[in-house]
């Protein structure tokens, strides 16, 4: 066995800490609550700092949580002072308690002064209404293939009728089957083309692909309308244009070589797109638990390392005269560190792939260093560094779900790694690989546990059999598909990737087999009701505290996580619901769920509906009367109106009107009254029915605010085609 590493060092705190804290002197047993808890607190000193990036989010969380936008000025200057008060507070040696409060208060104040940074930096014009159709004019910057056609993404633009104040820097259209085949990143194009603001939420609280768009310079949305002209080219387009550019080109011929599943898979592990990947294989890698192996993230950013690691120390050690004279592990750090980069900055940079690149490169420089290359301590400095550059990417679940598996593998690899490398000593061949296999059903049943709670939170879903499917499909990821990946990316300059692009299609369609077959067994995917947000902030602060302390009181997080894990059944869903665009109507009925009565393009807005509400289909719609519905509840009676002729009896005897038509003044029964204007203004709707006739309204406008991101948005706007990634 090789040396084990070096202990790691204890990490330096932003605050000084007394050593033996809590100690009344050598030898003296400490006295006193106070005393004793501060003694039993000492040895976890050096673990605060590991909630420096947790403080961090949550002033992030605090800033887009905020009803109103927060003068940058004043979040600056909270900041700063919170930041000299703390240091003034460590020079002066006031106790420890009020040090670490008034750290964590500057902390906490910095998130929220880097997103409102950040909003700052990146703010575009968003179009204030729906355009066209009209000429478009502009640079495609992206193109991503899709099942049903192509999706651009445009800079430059001209779009007539419009004040130079008024174009988005970036919008973001479709084009329908065939059209746009031979166009690439740096085309200037012209077509016609119909554009609305980037839409918002279908229910309160659900995805914002408003505030996402914003964050992309994302201004506009909408479609191209025949096929687009390409009326120049760019002379100089710039290394991002033609790096995606060259993705798109790989994109390409990894499809023209294989279009079917299997490509698919391949060029989303090269390239990092999944746009191509046809929605029925996306669900089946949803449901079967092993999405995950689309998205370039930490296994994939370490499978990379650790091939071109191992092969470069191995090839400078079939050398004996470089073995002898060069530093082959540090040869090998450097090598892995530029491959690692090189696919990064190649595959479309996610956050999950940005967190891997960071803690990969921490990890490698650790190696240089001598130094351990696993610990917290890195996971705290690559969520630190993905706050710092992308602070919005909190609220997404590729940044919740990513950390929160690494958080949770590397502190149960703290817990048993001593355990393990006794066992290990003490192994023949036999036993070794009992405990290889034990590992890797431990790895993914942590990984699987510690992620569950965003994929609920995201996606209500819940992959059952996710650690069989994982058990299969992860060995062959790792010893076949990604060297077969690294092979590819060597021989794609050369134009001799055919070979081991074949070798690793084969492989994926392996994969993709696994896939369907879990995805295939009965109760494969369980939906899940929404779950509310508060049940998302235990579950994460549970689990950070379980995964983050070592004593005995870090059990303390598990009552945390659980009561988090019961919210979807605790909090009390909407009875009624109606949708931004004034089209749909949802009633929850006491028995069957929740029953939808719609009209026009409704699709996405009920598919979001339902999942929220932890159905597959919707419950059939009550026999109304007189084109109403009514539901009675305790010192209730809500009138759903889907036809005018149903309006003069709701008038007189409702004590609730829900309804897409436009109700006339004289209807004064009714305490409450939702009608077509006010849904087009507030937004999507949800009713909860309380107790003593008393109604509990949320709209997406209340929960939004006033941001930044909303300027020009709609509730007119077409439903997003868009899902969390």
């Amino acid at each position: 066995m090789g040396a084990m590493p070096s202990a790691p060092a204890a990490p330096r705190l932003p605050w000084p800490v007394p050593a033996g804290a809590g100690a009344a002197g050598p030898g003296i047993a400490p006295s006193g609550p106070l005393a004793r808890a501060r003694a039993a607190f000492a040895p976890e000193a050096e673990r605060i700092a590991l909630w420096a990036p947790v403080a961090v989010g949550c002033g992030i969380v605090l800033y887009f949580a905020s009803p109103t936008e927060p003068g940058a000025g004043l979040v600056l200057a909270g900041a700063l002072a919170s930041c000299l008060a703390a240091i003034a507070a460590a020079l002066a040696r006031v106790p420890a308690a009020v040090r670490v409060a008034l750290a964590a208060a500057a902390l906490v104040l910095a998130g929220a002064a880097l997103a409102q940074l950040r909003a700052d930096a990146v703010a575009a014009p968003v179009l204030a209404k729906r355009w066209g159709p009209a000429e478009l004019r502009g640079r495609v910057v992206a193109v991503e293939i899709r099942p049903d056609g192509r999706r651009l993404v445009l800079d430059r633009l001209e779009m007539p009728g419009l004040h130079r104040d008024e174009v988005p820097a970036r919008v973001r259209v479709r084009l329908r089957g065939g059209a746009g085949d031979g166009l690439a990143p740096g085309d200037i194009v012209a077509a016609r083309a119909q554009l609305v603001p980037p839409p918002g939420p279908a229910v309160p609280g659900a995805y914002d692909f408003a505030r996402r768009a914003w964050f992309e310079r994302i201004g506009a949305v909408g479609s191209l309308r025949g096929t687009p002209r390409v009326v120049d080219r760019d002379a100089r387009p710039g290394w991002r244009v033609r790096l995606d550019a060259l993705r798109a080109d790989v994109v390409r011929r990894v499809l023209a070589a294989d279009p079917g599943p299997a490509g698919q898979v391949t060029a989303a592990l090269l390239t990092g797109e999944m746009g191509h990947v046809d929605p029925a294989l996306m669900q089946a890698m949803r449901d079967s638990g092993l999405a995950h192996l689309l998205s370039i993230s930490g296994l994939h950013i370490t499978l990379v390392a650790g091939i071109v690691f191992f092969a470069v120390r191995r090839a400078i050690a079939l050398v004996p005269r470089a073995a002898l004279r060069w530093p082959a592990k540090k040869i090998a750090a450097c090598c892995a560190f530029a491959a690692i980069t090189a696919y990064m900055l190649f595959s479309a940079p996610s956050v999950p792939t940005t967190r891997a690149w960071f803690m990969g490169g921490l990890g490698l420089l650790a190696v240089l260093l001598d130094r351990a290359p696993v610990s917290m301590r890195l996971v705290a400095w690559a969520a630190l560094a993905v706050l710092a550059t992308t602070p919005e990417a909190v609220l997404g679940p590729s940044f919740q779900m990513s950390f929160a598996a690494v958080v949770a593998l590397v502190a149960a690899w703290e817990w048993l790694a001593p355990t393990l490398r006794r066992l290990r000593a003490a192994s023949g061949a036999l036993a070794r690989g009992a405990l290889l296999l034990a590992g890797a059903l431990a790895t993914t049943l942590v990984a699987s546990v510690a992620t569950a709670p965003f994929g609920i939170y995201h996606f209500n879903r819940v992959a059952a059999f996710s650690i069989a499917a994982n058990l299969l499909a992860v060995p062959l990821t790792s010893f076949v598909v990604m060297p077969c990946a690294v092979l590819v990316f060597l021989a794609l300059p050369l134009g001799l990737e055919a070979l081991p692009l074949a070798a690793m299609n084969a492989a994926n369609l392996l994969v993709v087999r696994i896939a369907q077959e879990v995805a295939a067994w009965p109760s494969a995917a369980l939906l899940v009701p929404a779950m509310p947000d508060w049940g998302l902030a235990c579950c994460a602060g549970g689990g950070l505290w379980l995964a983050l302390w070592r004593r005995s009181w870090r059990a303390l997080g598990v009552p945390v996580v659980l009561a988090g894990l019961c919210s979807p059944w605790i909090a009390q869903r909407p009875d009624v619901v109606a949708g931004a665009e004034a089209r749909l109507l949802g009633l929850r009925l006491p028995e069957a769920g929740l029953a939808l009565h719609g009209r026009g393009n409704v699709q996405m807005a009920s598919e979001t509906w339902l999942r929220r509400a932890g159905q597959e289909s919707a419950a059939p719609m009550p026999d109304c009367r007189a084109a109403t519905c009514w539901l009675e509840r305790p010192g209730h009676l809500v009138a759903v109106v889907a036809a005018p002729a149903g309006l003069a009896e709701a008038c007189a005897w409702a004590t609730t009107i829900v309804t897409t038509l436009e109700v006339w003044r004289d209807c004064a029964a009714p305490a409450w009254i939702l009608d077509r204007a006010t849904i087009l203004r507030e937004g999507a709707i949800e009713l909860r029915l309380l107790p003593g006739g008393e109604i509990a309204i949320r709209t997406t406008r209340s929960v939004r605010g006033a941001r930044p991101w909303l300027s020009g948005a709609s509730p007119r706007a077409a439903a997003a085609e868009e899902e969390p990634q």
